[in-house]
C-alpha cells in the first residue's frame, strides 16, 4: 500500500508540471496571439471567441493514445469513453458558461493593450479564492488570504487610471466597455474553475487523467458550439475569406494565426482543469496569476505597448502577493514534512 501511495504521489506531481507547462504556453500565448488578430486588422469578436475552444479535436490525439494503451493492458474489452451521463451534462453547462467567458474576453482583448487586460484578469484570482470558499470550501492561511488581497488591490490600481492608455482612435466608451467585459470574464472564469473542483468532487465516477481529458473535450465542444451560433448569427463564417484577404500581415499568416490561436488556448484550458485535477481550483488561479508578469514583459517587448506607473505599481502588488502564497505553502510543506516514512502522507500541491 506504501509503494502504491508512493507511486500515485508521483504520478500526480508529474501530471500538475505538466499542466503547469501547458497552462503556462496557454496563458502567455493566448492573450498574446489575440491581440496580433486585432492589431493586424482582425475585427471579429465572435471568431475570437471561437478559437479560444475550437481547438477541442486536438484532445481527441491523447484520448485514443490513452485508450489503446488501456486496451493493451486491460483487455479488449476496455470502454472507449469513461464519462457517464450525469457528468456529461455537467462538463456541457460548465461549457456553455466557458463560452460567454470566451466572449467577454474577446470583446475585452479587442479593444484594450494585453498589458492592461492581463492586469484586469489578475482580479480574477479574487474571484476564484471566493467562490472556492464557497463552493468546495478552500481552506485560508494568512498568506494565501494577502495574496488575494494584494493581487486584488493591484487590480484596483490599474482601473483609477485605465482609460491613460487607451488605444489610438478609440473612444472613451469603446475602452470602458472593453475593460468591464474583461472583468466580466475574470468574475465568470473565477467562478467556473472551483465548479470544476466541485464537479470532480460531487461525481460518483472515479476521476482519473483520462476522465478529466473527456471533460476538458466535451466542455470545449459546447462552449465551441455557443461560439458557432454567434458566429452564423454575425455572419463570421463568410467574412473570414475577406478579412484574410486584408490582414495586415498577409493571407497564409492570418490562417495561420488562426490556428495557432486555437492550439495554444487549448492548451490553456486543458493545463487550467488539469491543475485543478492534480491539486487545487485555488493553485490554478494563482498559477495563471502569476504568468502575468511574464505576459507584461512580452507585450511591452513585442507590441510596445506604454508601461505607465501605475502599471509598475499593480505588477508590483501583484508579485508581492505571488511571494507571499508561495513562501506560506513552502512553510506549509515543512511543517507538515513527515517523520518516517509509515506516516508519509501525499501533498496535491508540490513544494515550490
Amino acid at each position: 500500500m506504501e509503494v502504491e501511495a508512493q507511486g500515485n504521489n508521483a504520478m500526480k506531481k508529474i501530471l500538475l508540471i505538466l499542466n503547469l507547462i501547458l497552462l503556462a504556453i496557454g496563458g502567455c500565448g493566448g492573450p498574446l496571439i489575440m491581440r496580433l488578430y486585432f492589431i493586424h486588422g482582425g475585427k471579429r469578436v465572435w471568431l475570437s471567441s471561437w478559437l479560444e475552444t475550437g481547438g477541442w479535436p486536438i484532445m481527441l490525439v491523447p484520448l485514443i493514445v490513452s485508450y489503446f494503451h488501456r486496451r493493451a493492458t486491460q483487455g479488449p474489452r476496455t470502454e472507449v469513453f469513461f464519462m457517464k451521463l450525469p457528468l456529461f451534462v455537467a462538463s456541457a453547462v460548465i461549457g456553455i458558461l466557458t463560452g460567454v467567458d470566451d466572449y467577454l474576453y474577446a470583446y475585452g482583448g479587442a479593444r484594450l493593450p494585453v498589458s492592461t487586460s492581463s492586469l484586469i484578469i489578475a482580479s480574477q484570482l479574487a474571484f476564484t479564492a471566493g467562490f472556492a470558499f464557497l463552493l468546495v470550501k478552500q481552506k485560508f492561511t494568512s498568506y494565501s488570504t494577502n495574496a488575494v488581497v494584494l493581487v486584488t488591490i493591484g487590480a484596483g490600481v490599474l482601473a483609477m487610471h485605465a482609460s491613460s492608455d487607451r488605444p489610438n482612435g478609440e473612444s472613451n466608451k469603446q475602452y470602458w466597455a472593453g475593460f468591464f467585459m474583461v472583468l466580466g470574464a475574470a468574475a465568470l472564469y473565477g467562478f467556473v474553475l472551483p465548479l470544476v473542483e466541485l464537479t470532480y468532487k460531487k461525481t460518483k465516477q472515479a476521476v482519473t487523467y483520462s476522465l478529466v481529458m473527456e471533460f476538458q473535450m466535451v466542455m470545449s465542444l459546447f462552449a465551441t458550439l455557443f461560439c458557432t451560433i454567434g458566429m452564423l448569427i454575425n455572419k463570421d463564417f463568410k467574412a473570414i475569406p475577406r478579412e484574410a484577404r486584408e490582414f495586415g500581415l498577409g493571407e497564409f499568416k492570418y490562417y495561420f494565426v488562426l490556428v495557432c490561436s486555437a492550439i495554444i488556448w487549448q492548451a490553456f484550458f486543458m493545463g487550467a482543469i488539469g491543475v485543478i485535477f492534480s491539486a487545487s481550483s485555488l493553485l490554478s488561479g494563482i498559477v495563471m496569476a502569476c504568468l502575468l508578469p511574464v505576459t507584461e514583459i512580452l507585450a511591452v517587448v513585442f507590441y510596445s505597448e506604454k508601461f505607465k506607473a501605475e502599471k509598475g505599481v499593480a505588477l508590483a502588488l501583484s508579485l508581492w502577493g505571488f511571494i507571499s502564497y508561495f513562501y506560506g505553502e513552502m512553510k506549509h510543506s515543512k511543517k507538515n514534512q513527515p517523520t518516517s516514512e509509515e506516516t508519509e502522507s501525499v501533498d496535491l500541491i508540490p513544494e515550490p
